[in-house]
């Protein structure tokens, strides 16, 4: 079996539909975001606030609710990827699981088990017991290196332990990639606390550019900001246009897919936000010079010699969506007004695909 899904792409001669002789054979990625809504067992973690996700509890979490939740998010965690590449992604960022428990009872699933993917998750401080995770395929990404940064409260405060986020660096294509995965202040709160976690992102793959200039990142997570809040647009300098990225900026191609395609990734009292996002840093860009993604996607396969960016998508399947009732046309979630639905989250997965030109 291939290790990677091997794209034949002709190079068609203008005006005619003769193909070249000419051929170039591509290596396409697929890495993406997840937020799993509230990824419970059954049981009490000592220590944390976690009695509504118990048998007893306020959502009546018992083992027949968990198992389906199991198997929704499997389902939708390998299909990921899958309309490019029937391997699904190298990696993916996952936000709201509780604990190793549940990653192992997640991976155990049919569609995750066949792949033989494997997860990363360092226990954090929250007090529900919720952490980011990185689920990733060792076939397509190998780790060799990960740690979590703690949220820092900029103003003293020690009392309201939050997300730390998750920082995985490995191989993909051969290549050294840091991934950070987070999970920011939820909007309950100030937006300054989001502004501090954007400001200290940055200053974490400031430090690690700092010491391995070649390194390729990916931020991703769920930010409970939107592309052009200042957490992402200023404090971690995540830009809307390719051409407004200096070193040590990310490009942000969710921006135009929110204000301009009115696309998101959850909705809010009838209007979509989209906190789900992956950012990526300037060396993943073919060009900058592109204004739109067609002529982009061409340059990128003119110029792949190592990996690139080539397009994203909200990944959205008819099941990941409401199809009746108050709740209709937006993600189905697990639980809403107290009644359980079966779903899967209240937020919808987001996919970057790269490429990469064989030699």
């Amino acid at each position: 079996m291939k290790k990677y899904l091997l794209l034949l792409l002709a190079l068609v001669l203008v005006g005619s539909s003769r193909v070249s002789a000419q051929e170039k054979k591509y290596s396409m990625y697929a890495v993406g975001f997840y937020n799993q809504e509230n990824l419970f067992d059954t049981c009490h973690d000592e220590g944390k606030n976690d009695y509504d996700f118990t048998p007893t509890g306020s959502y009546k979490w018992n083992t027949l609710k968990y198992t389906h939740k199991l198997r929704n998010m499997a389902r939708a965690l390998a299909d990921m990827g899958t309309d490019k590449t029937p391997l699904g992604c190298a990696f993916i960022g996952m936000a709201e699981v509780e604990n190793d428990n549940v990653l192992n009872d997640l991976i155990a699933q049919e569609p995750l088990a066949a792949r033989g993917m494997q997860y990363i998750h360092h226990e954090g401080p929250d007090a529900r017991g919720i952490d980011c995770a990185l689920l990733y395929n060792p076939k397509q990404f190998q780790p060799y290196c990960h740690f979590i940064k703690q949220y820092v409260y900029e103003n003293g405060d020690n009392s309201h332990a939050t997300r730390p986020f998750l920082c995985v660096q490995g191989k993909m294509a051969g290549e050294d990639v840091t991934v950070v995965v987070c999970h920011w202040p939820s909007r309950g709160v100030e937006g300054k606390f989001r502004d501090w976690g954007g400001k200290q992102v940055r200053a974490l793959t400031d430090s690690i550019a700092a010491a391995q200039p070649d390194m390729k990142f990916f931020v991703m997570g769920d930010m409970n900001d939107d592309p052009d809040n200042t957490s992402m647009s200023k404090f971690l300098g995540a830009r809307r246009e390719m051409k407004e990225v200096e070193q040590g900026d990310f490009y942000n191609p969710w921006w135009n897919i929110l204000r301009r395609d009115n696309r998101g990734t959850l909705a809010y009292q009838g209007a979509w936000n989209l906190f789900d996002q992956v950012v990526m840093s300037r060396n993943l860009l073919a060009t900058q010079k592109e204004k739109d993604h067609k002529d982009y996607r061409k340059a990128t396969m003119q110029n792949c010699s190592t990996l690139k960016f080539y397009q994203n998508d909200i990944f959205q399947r008819d099941y990941l969506m409401q199809t009746d009732g108050k709740y209709k046309g937006t993600p189905k979630r697990t639980t809403a007004g107290g009644v359980w639905l079966d779903g899967f989250s209240d937020h919808l997965p987001v996919v970057v695909y790269l490429i990469k030109e064989q030699q």
